[in-house]
């Protein structure tokens, strides 16, 4: 491994490298938060705070509108638009910043946009806090319901993992995704088979692909549909680290990855789970784990047990590359990097940001006790990075790729009206511990 003195670069040799491993690592780096989402989404659209009738039309709508979310939000957005942004490699919220930073040459505007793109990075390391603690504290907490005896363990457990997790962080997240990247691979393939076994009992829950059902839910009953974007959002938690992990692993594994594998694996688990609750309305209190047979539950549980720890993984590595981005440009002060890779320059190490972010995820454990309380204020910084996203990307595409500003306006307001609308549905979380 090659160290940079505080606030220095090194320049590390970088070579082609086989697709297939960086795919595979980008998997398991990358995609772990978003990929556990099925595990709690479509659960807390009906049995949360502001959960929704359980009605044949409402999980239609429900599905349909997840699914526009995941295409329109993930798919055109991210995948398509932004990953396109990259900053000599590096993606993130930095990457676009030190973008517009370039793009403006009038000094005020550019003063703000840089101010709102250090809050938009303030909010993903507030991700990168939240994300570690309710991931591996919910899986503490499924080995709970397994063996109740354990329930005095389970902070001094979470809090075990968690060192376990940081400490790792070293290796790089080649060697991470070396050791990840399967475990998530067979966490995927799973959710893609007990999905399409499900389907296949109801084909006909694949009519809410259609966004027909979206519409007439958003615009049938308003305030509900409203309320319920703020556990829609959950389908898309993690969004932000797809682009922020582009320099660990470089655009076109993560946007392989995620067209041919993650998202038909999602996509199907979550129609899956749609199907088996308008057959068995008793199945919405734990959907998820419903659609597997009762001799496959125990294994089902270990695995997802493994696949919300590594979902921590990808903001982790998102908050490593962002710091190095951020000293780059002068806003954050000198630390050591440490380059893990001689082949991808984008795989860091950043000691002290991974030390704080474990002090501060166990202080979060600590405090807040359980996933559920925790939940209250899991969205917030999600969607808050989302918008920002937006805004910067349409001035990267005014003024560095010169486009019709009509044209860019087109694209942006319907991606901006639709960051806004789960911002603000998030906003009401601000009482229960968003704040």
């Amino acid at each position: 491994m090659l160290t940079a003195p505080p606030g220095e670069e090194v320049t590390t040799v970088t070579g082609r490298k086989p697709l297939a491993p960086l795919i595979v690592g980008a998997i398991g780096v990358v995609f772990g938060d978003i990929g556990t989402s099925p595990l709690y989404t479509l659960r807390e659209c009906f049995t949360g705070a502001h959960g929704l009738p359980l009605t044949e039309e409402n999980v239609y709508g429900i599905l349909s509108v997840v699914f526009w979310a995941i295409t329109i939000i993930v798919t055109l957005k991210y995948v398509t638009l932004i990953m396109r942004a990259d900053n000599n490699g590096e993606g993130g919220i930095m990457a676009l910043t030190a973008l517009v930073s370039r793009g403006l040459t009038d000094r005020s505007g550019r003063r703000w946009l840089i101010v709102l793109g250090i809050f938009g990075a303030a909010m993903f390391y507030g991700d990168g806090m939240i994300t570690p603690a309710i991931s591996v504290l919910s899986a503490v907490e499924g080995l709970e319901v397994m063996a109740p005896a354990l329930k005095p363990f389970v902070i001094p457990f979470t809090l075990a993992v968690l060192i376990g997790l940081f400490s790792i962080q070293r290796n790089g997240t080649a060697s991470v995704g070396v050791l990840f990247g399967p475990v998530v691979c067979l966490w995927f393939a799973v959710l893609a088979l007990l999905g399409a076994m499900q389907i296949a009992r109801d084909p006909a829950v694949l009519a809410a692909l259609n966004p027909a059902y979206a519409f007439g839910f958003l615009t049938g009953n308003p305030l509900a549909a409203f309320l319920a974007l703020g556990a829609v959002v959950l389908a898309v938690t993690g969004t932000e680290a797809l682009y922020a992990d582009m320099g660990h692993f470089g655009a076109t594994p993560i946007r392989r990855a995620w067209l041919f594998f993650v998202l038909p694996a999602l996509v199907l688990n979550y129609f899956g789970q749609g199907a088996l609750i308008i057959h068995d309305p008793a199945a919405i209190k734990n959907p998820f784990y419903l659609l597997a047979p009762s001799w496959a539950l125990l294994p089902l549980v270990v695995l997802a047990t493994c696949a919300t720890v590594i979902a921590s993984q990808a903001v982790i590595s998102g908050a490593f590359s962002l710091t190095r981005q951020a000293i780059q440009m002068g806003y954050c002060p000198r630390l050591t990097i440490t380059h893990t890779s001689d082949r991808q320059i984008g795989q860091i190490y950043v000691p002290f940001i991974n030390w704080t972010l474990m002090c501060a995820v166990m202080l979060l454990v600590v405090g807040f006790q359980s996933s559920s309380n925790l939940a209250a204020a899991y969205g917030i910084a999600v969607t808050m990075a989302l918008t920002i996203d937006s805004l910067l990307i349409y001035v990267v595409l005014t003024r560095l790729w010169h486009w019709n500003q009509i044209g860019a306006l087109a694209i942006v307001i319907p991606l901006l009206v639709i960051d806004l609308l789960f911002l603000s549905s998030n906003a009401l979380k601000i009482p229960q511990g968003g704040w």
